[in-house]
């Protein structure tokens, strides 16, 4: 029997995409009468707003709407607290903050008659850094906390003890496709928007409460975006609510698409944080107690960032059990553009935090890292529940180190990275590893829901719908395969439509690693009802119980007789038996309380582990990684193919974060890294020459869909492994001086830390 899933397939846009035949936003045909919408912004990055004259913009002619603050409904795009406007109200608080809009004929037009409005500001007193806001204070939620054991006695009694604090920047999330909605208005106020969104549900929410609509006026329609990396979860929502408003006003459809380097200046990005510890261990490195302060810069708003530093806090125990824990998190206000999601979502600053400890514990004894880390892995019990109360069920960590040790020869590569150090003063090699244990599910249970709708026709082709985005990492093929695969037909035979939220409501992001998981289980549900009601009909016509019959390679079949597919979906037809399914999933097992930060928050966690060479240029600080070996834990991978280039983009991306995206902001609070020109993203001479990632095929101990398990953000983490090889890297100089080094590992930050290494020599 050929299966449909388990193989590779191709995306399922491949052909589109590489033809150029894709139709992204900015691509589809214009609506008659369409208008192009353009942005004020803000110049200050804290001012009140005293006057906004609206009248020089509306007198230019052609310009058909101009829109500030004063709504029809509530002007709040909040997605989790409240009070985050999608449109500046009162307060300017960063340097970009949309404050109004304009729409016109043309895009020049529309420019034009942005710049003609007039905005009077009185400056206030504005807090530019993490560090000014910590001072000061200032947060946009409470601080939250995971905890348990007494932390004071642990470190007290600990025969060695080590403090420490690294930084890691932000990171933008340069998705090819810019945000970009298209809001068109219909009967009865009715409105139909095209967005570029990870979180359709969450678009339709925001225009509603813009425009004054129940939601069910609103739809949200979403094919694909060219990119998204959680920039569009959130964020998106701004566009779309501010293209409907437009629409609103003018009574025509218009389009709102940023331009980078406006997209960069007014939308968030991933959060910096300051990361401290005061870590208490024995000889042999067994950590006994850690208290670790994770300070994140969230920006003006809260938007996402009580749920990022959440996730943060259930992934800095990464593989490790430690009896008496304090991570405390802080969600430092400043006055710049709000963060938000970015894959990952929290996890790769947990994670980043708890390698720094590592590290530091292994350099304070002297130790292999690899050797601190194994006498604190899970273990069995009680040595396998987190500080946030659940249980290690599925450890596998041992055993995907022990083969990436085996697959990359890890002890003969160790030993050619020392040899070429003993013969090489100026270029100098580093090694290290990274294991990483990433949670699967959203912390906030009621996120962990989707639905699917499928229609079999009775030619025996089928329609896929379902609550998922595609932003290019083949969530719609994978779906499709579950499908085809329950109906025992090709792939080619079904079609998957646009997230559209008149066909499946009250959809959750496209976000957490979850897409396949969730839409994947919903699709399935629905597939399962509908081949249950035609095996009952083809039982009858072959005299046989429904159980008897078999869907596989095209056919329908019960003993030596068969129909094909499409037979079968016609007699199923001809016996009036629906041949339409709705799938709803919710996962199972997890529950999480917010306040005490106590439950089970994943329902399965997902292993990896890898191993970078770089080498370092101790004249210039240029770093060039050579060579990696990445073992990533997918389950029993729905899509081999698919799942090995989600392994390569997150490991390049991670490397992106931690040695060249660098986000500047000068003494104004302005944005100086507005583009490609000043904001340096990975190319293709930075990803490692010698790249070999291993999927192990391995079911996952959950019922997920077909025993699979999620991929698109763990393998992010495991390029902290080529951060790490850096330190090494410097460490492997003649000195005594400390390591300090942050991220990302700019060149001039590398020269730094060679400098203080040999200022200890």
């Amino acid at each position: 029997m050929t299966r449909a899933v388990h193989v590779p397939a191709r995306h399922e846009s491949a052909n589109a995409h590489v033809s150029g035949r894709a139709i992204y936003l900015d691509d589809m045909p214009e609506p008659p009468g369409l208008l192009h919408a353009a942005l004020v912004l803000s110049p200050h990055a804290h001012a009140r707003i005293v006057a906004i004259d609206l009248s020089a913009a509306r007198a230019l002619p052609g310009v058909v709407a101009v829109a500030a603050a004063d709504v029809p409904g509530i002007n709040d795009i909040a997605p989790i607290r409240a009070g985050e406007p999608a449109l500046a109200e009162g307060e300017a608080e960063y340097v970009g903050h949309p404050v109004a809009a304009v729409a016109a004929p043309t895009l020049d037009a529309a420019r034009a008659a942005a710049a003609l409005v007039k905005v009077e500001y009185a400056p206030l007193p504005a807090l530019l850094d993490l560090d000014a806001a910590l001072a000061a204070d200032a947060r946009v939620g409470p601080d939250q906390m995971v905890a348990r054991g007494d932390i004071a006695a642990a470190l007290g009694a600990a025969p060695r003890r080590v403090t420490g604090e690294v930084r890691c920047g932000g990171q933008d999330h340069f998705y090819l496709e810019g945000q970009i909605a298209i809001a068109i208005p219909g009967e009865d106020r009715d409105m139909q928007v095209f967005s570029s969104t990870q979180h359709p549900t969450e678009a339709q929410h925001g225009v509603a409460h813009v425009l004054g609509l129940p939601f069910a006026a609103v739809t949200v329609e979403v094919r694909r975006m060219g990119g998204a990396f959680g920039g569009k979860e959130s964020q998106a929502t701004i566009i779309a609510a501010i293209a409907a408003l437009l629409a609103h006003h003018a009574g025509k459809p218009v389009k709102l698409r940023l331009p980078r380097d406006v997209d960069m200046e007014a939308t968030g990005k991933r959060h910096p944080f300051r990361i401290r510890w005061d870590v208490g261990f024995d000889g042999e490195g067994r950590i006994a107690g850690l208290d670790l302060e994770l300070a994140a810069d969230c920006g003006n708003v809260a938007d996402l960032s009580p749920a990022v530093v959440s996730r943060a806090l259930c992934h800095a125990d990464n593989c490790y059990f430690i009896p008496a824990a304090r991570y405390r998190g802080v969600l430092a206000k400043t006055h710049t553009v709000s963060n938000t999601a970015f894959r990952g979502f929290g996890a790769p600053q947990g994670m980043l935090a708890i390698e720094a400890v590592m590290e530091s514990v292994a350099r304070a004894l002297g130790r292999p890292i690899e050797e601190v880390r194994a006498a604190n892995y899970y273990g069995e019990a009680p040595r396998n529940v987190t500080p946030y109360g659940q249980e290690v069920e599925d450890n596998i960590i041992p055993d995907v180190v022990a083969h990436l040790d085996a697959v990359s020869d890890m002890d003969e590569w160790r030993r050619q990275v020392a040899a070429f150090n003993a013969a090489s003063p100026v270029i100098r090699k580093g090694l290290a590893t990274m294991p990483i244990k990433f949670g699967v599910s959203f912390n906030l249970t009621t996120l962990n829901q989707a639905g699917a709708l499928v229609h079999v026709y009775t030619d025996g082709s089928v329609h896929l719908n379902h609550g998922g985005t595609e932003m290019g990492q083949g969530l719609f093929v994978k779906v499709a395969q579950v499908v085809a695969d329950t109906f025992g037909i090709p792939l080619g035979h079904v079609r998957v439509s646009a997230t559209n939220t008149a066909k499946v409501p009250n959809t959750s992001p496209t976000a957490a690693s979850s897409g396949s998981d969730l839409n994947g289980m919903a699709a399935l549900v629905a597939a399962k009802e509908i081949r249950g009601r035609m095996a009952g009909v083809v039982g009858t016509h072959f005299g046989c119980p429904a159980d008897e019959v078999v869907f596989a390679d095209g056919r329908v079949s019960a003993g030596n007789r068969s129909l094909s597919f499409g037979e079968a979906a016609k007699l199923s037809w001809q016996q009036r038996v629906q041949l339409s399914a709705a799938g709803f999933y919710k996962t199972p097992k997890i529950h999480f309380d917010l306040a005490t930060s106590q439950g089970r928050p994943f329902y399965y966690y997902t292993y990896g582990a890898a191993a970078a060479e770089v080498a370092v240029d101790t004249l210039t600080g240029a770093v060039r990684v050579l060579r990696a070996e990445i073992v990533q834990d997918c389950g029993r991978s729905l899509n081999p193919a698919i799942d090995l280039g989600q392994v390569e983009g997150a490991f390049v991306q991670g490397l992106g974060w931690l040695t060249c995206e660098e986000l500047r902001w000068d003494e104004k609070g302005r944005l100086a890294t507005r583009g490609p020109s000043t904001y340096k993203i990975p190319g293709s001479r930075d990803v490692p020459p010698d790249l070999r990632v291993h999927l192990l095929d391995r079911p996952n101990r959950e019922e997920t869909v077909l025993r699979s398990k999620a991929v698109g953000e763990p393998p992010l983490m495991l390029a902290i492994s080529i951060w790490l090889a850096i330190r090494d890297a410097v460490a492997s100089i003649p000195g005594e001086g400390p390591i300090r080094l942050d991220a990302p590992a700019t060149a001039e930050r590398v020269l730094d830390a060679v400098a203080t290494r040999r200022a200890g020599a």
